[in-house]
């Protein structure tokens, strides 16, 4: 049976050109990165070349490019780091409802430790109410983080405008833009953006792999205790392949980026509008303009979202009931409740992503089967 895959937002296949780049980092170039000896000076210059290809992509210093092991790491390093690291200035942080679980969970850690957390509203469209997040700031807050495109809905929030008002009141931005990267246009210094978390395997890089870019000056603690690796943010061993791989994957996201928000744009818009004039009572959530090219979640009122998900793999459709993370929980989506969506219409939803391998065909044959588990 054909595969055809439509859940690009949970993970994605490693590009040929990547793999390939990686592959001499397994077998020749193979030395630990912090050895003096050639082998090891090998491996090194192989992670600065990708250090500045991912700092390339999102307009930064290579020096502020830290290597994880994922965007969850990226997250609890950026959350946790700052808090303690600066607990003296204050002790209140703000976020969203919406956030991924990396950023919500660490946030409620931090909460049993003491500090405040705000964890602002969203409008109907997932979008943050921006004098919310102004009437939420006092003089304790050191930190607003604040994810740039969610994970499920796929809406983009008014980053610029986020990252103004954290400059403005002398608070640090962290943006999870793990969905965002290689997907959108990112300019931290444009954007006011202090800290940026991304991984790898959402854009055609291995699993394993991720960044956290830290703007020059920012003191945040480490959690990891060990070696002095990653400027002394990351104790351990890098994982020179796959790091090797997210720095080529981020050139050619960089190289693409305009032609693949184009098509992903083009497949989007033609799945929506197959679906909305084919089947009755379907609700696009999120934002119908200010969201990721390639998302599309809707609710099908009357159904059961898992229940569709492995009927269409039956199929030989991959699709998503929500957050690739939380697929095994049979809770209703804490960001669709967030948006003020009732429970009948959160637990019918139905999340696809697409990628640039994607067809006009493979959503016509998506659809098709829509139509048949649902209205038949």
């Amino acid at each position: 049976m054909e595969v055809r895959y439509f859940d690009n937002a949970a993970t994605t296949a490693v590009r040929e050109e990547v793999l390939k780049e990686m592959i001499p980092y397994f077998t020749i170039n193979y030395g630990n990165p912090s050895a003096i000896y050639q082998v090891g000076r090998e491996a090194k210059r192989g992670m600065d070349k990708a250090r500045q290809r991912v700092a390339d992509a999102i307009n930064c210093n290579m020096h502020e490019i830290y290597f994880t092991s994922c965007g969850s790491e990226s997250d609890n390093l950026a959350i946790k780091g700052v808090a303690y690291a600066n607990k003296e200035k204050g002790n209140h942080i703000i976020t969203t409802k919406i956030e991924h679980h990396a950023v919500l969970n660490s946030c409620q850690t931090l909460e049993r430790q003491g500090f405040k957390v705000t964890y602002l509203n969203v409008e109907e469209n997932g979008t943050v109410n921006i004098q919310e997040l102004l009437n939420s700031i006092t003089e304790n807050t050191i930190l607003i983080s604040i994810m740039f495109a969610n994970n499920e809905i796929g809406t983009i929030e008014p980053i610029e405008k986020i990252g103004k008002i954290a400059r403005d009141k002398n608070i640090l931005f962290h943006t999870d833009a793990v969905q965002a990267c290689g997907n959108v246009p990112i300019d931290v210094k444009k954007m006011g953006i202090d800290m940026l978390s991304m991984s790898g395997h959402k854009l055609h890089a291995p699993k394993g792999t991720g960044a956290l870019y830290i703007r020059k000056g920012i003191r945040l603690d480490k959690h990891i205790d060990g070696g002095h690796q990653e400027g002394d943010k990351r104790a351990g061993t890098e994982n020179v392949p796959g790091i090797v791989g997210l720095g080529k994957a981020c050139e050619i996201a960089n190289e693409e980026l305009g032609d693949n928000m184009r098509i992903l744009k083009e497949l989007r818009d033609y799945y929506v509008m197959q679906v909305e004039n084919s089947i009755p009572n379907a609700k696009l959530n999120g934002s119908r303009n200010m969201r990721l090219p390639g998302n599309a979640n809707f609710s099908f009122r009357g159904m059961d979202g898992r229940g569709m998900v492995i009927e269409l793999n039956k199929r030989g459709i991959c699709v998503s009931g929500g957050s690739a993370c939380s697929a095994g929980s049979t809770k209703a989506s804490h960001v669709l409740k967030a948006l003020g969506i009732p429970d009948e219409l959160t637990k019918s939803a139905i999340r696809t992503t697409f990628g640039p391998d994607n067809t006009k065909e493979d959503i016509d044959y998506l659809v098709q089967n829509l139509q048949e588990i649902i209205l038949y």
